[in-house]
């Protein structure tokens, strides 16, 4: 992966792709997880929950990796996955068991036809179609190579043979390492029954080494995602071009307009509008509520209300219902009440507003002293006009007006109008004097 990170800890859609795999093993029915790290385990493992960890010190193969976790492996049947299949699916998984259960295998292997299946194990079967071995691509010959069923390096195992045969694995291999592969071997030398699941969807099994092979996993994700929410009832303009994690839950009738982006855990509720051209990341979005080209970012969007154009809002904002926060204002650490208006130009920081306030253009909060933030209060039906500076803390009583170019540095009580500006003067005849008159 060229990176510093461990190649599973690398996201798409959202999540890492051995979460991915957790979750799709857990979605499949798995009682227990049991992870085998290798290089940078200690950064894999902070990232685990409610699964037992084995390390795999010298990366000395695959079957030297599942020798890691033997002595949690029981007798009950056992998967083994691949943390870099993100793809797979869990009714894979089920049908995957349900295949191995009936026909009784002591082992199962998950395979897939490939167009070009270079690089990949080839499944050898006899005239009866039964498995015998697997061939790595290096050592088969040419005959072989032209096998399009390719090992996936999924597989399942019936634990108590598992632990019977596996520490029969050797490592006399120009590698000096234990393949995991060569297990079917000596299954099939000690007569016990193998398997070979075919899936029919071979991206499944799509293994990623690369970032170009990330990019490829999630365009596939993707597009998985997007069509499962169209299935339910959302509309989506423009898949190609709308990009929403695994972890986002749309409603029904919840409308998504070209070039948008829904991360983390956001949920959008029945009848909102996202879009066009707007980033929304760990979010509440209210029924019928409204995101047009703006960033909302750990906030709560209230039923109704109207977000941009070219809003900015930064985590910890609270937004009733109707409200509206109009183009170019900038919001963070707020709340702001039903039906208040703040329709543009204005920014709202550490502030607390009431219901029915209107904002006009050009409002600034002034919460910062150079050392410590102080927050603002404009509580219920206040009338706040342009071009106000409101310095904080502070606190704007009901029902009060402040006039437009006030600098407001104390309290102002309810009912009240505050103005604090300097007189106008006009000076009759200064633009003769000066000669600039036209």
């Amino acid at each position: 992966m060229f990176s510093k990170n461990p190649k599973v800890l690398h996201k798409l859609c959202g999540i890492t792709m051995i979460e991915h795999i957790m979750n799709t093993a857990k979605l499949a029915g798995a009682k227990e997880l049991i992870v085998v790290v290798g290089h940078k385990g200690e950064e894999v493992e902070r990232r685990l929950k409610d699964v037992k960890v084995s390390y795999q010190k010298e990366q000395l193969g695959t079957g030297h990796a599942l020798m890691q976790a033997l002595k949690y492996i029981k007798d009950n049947t056992v998967f083994v996955l691949c943390g870099d299949t993100p793809l797979l699916e869990a009714q894979t998984l089920r049908n995957m068991f349900e295949y191995h259960r009936t026909n009784n295998n002591h082992a199962t292997v998950l395979t897939a036809n490939l167009k070009d299946p270079y690089n990949y194990g080839r499944i050898i079967r006899n005239k009866q179609g039964q498995v015998l071995e697997i061939v790595e691509e290096r050592d088969a010959d040419t005959n072989q190579k032209e096998i399009t069923e390719i090992n996936s390096g999924i597989y399942l195992f019936e634990g108590s043979f598992l632990k019977t045969f596996l520490n029969k694995l050797d490592n006399d291999n120009d590698q000096g390492e234990y393949y995991l592969t060569d297990i079917i071997k000596i299954y099939k030398e000690n007569h016990l029954k193998i398997g070979a699941f075919l899936i029919e969807n071979s991206d499944e099994v799509m293994g990623v080494n690369n970032r170009l092979q990330l990019n490829v996993a999630e365009s596939l994700m993707r597009k998985r995602i997007n069509e499962g929410h169209m299935l339910k009832g959302v509309t989506i303009v423009d898949p190609l071009n709308t990009y929403i994690d695994l972890t986002v839950k749309l409603e029904k009738d919840t409308t998504i307009l070209p070039g948008c982006i829904i991360t983390g855990n956001t949920f959008v509720d029945e009848d909102a509008v996202i879009g066009p051209n707007s980033q929304i990341e760990g979010s509440h979005i209210g029924k019928g509520a409204v995101v047009k080209n703006s960033v909302v970012i750990d906030s709560f969007v209230g039923d109704g209300a109207s977000i941009g154009p070219f809003s900015n809002l930064r985590p910890g904002n609270v937004i009733g219902k109707s409200a509206k926060i109009g183009d170019f204002v900038e919001m963070k650490n707020s709340t702001f009440g039903d039906h208040s208006k703040a329709s543009h130009l204005t920014y709202i920081g550490d502030g607390d507003v009431g219901k029915n306030v209107n904002i006009g253009c050009g409002v600034v909060f002034v919460n910062y002293d150079g050392k410590e933030k102080h927050r603002t209060i404009v509580e219920d039906n206040c009338f706040i006009g342009c071009n106000v500076n409101l310095i904080s803390p502070v606190t704007i009583g009901k029902n009060s007006y402040i006039a437009a170019g006030t600098t407001v540095t104390k309290d102002v009580p309810e009912a009240n109008l505050a103005v604090g500006r300097a007189k106008q003067e006009n000076k009759e005849g200064w633009v003769k004097r000066k000669g600039l008159l036209k």
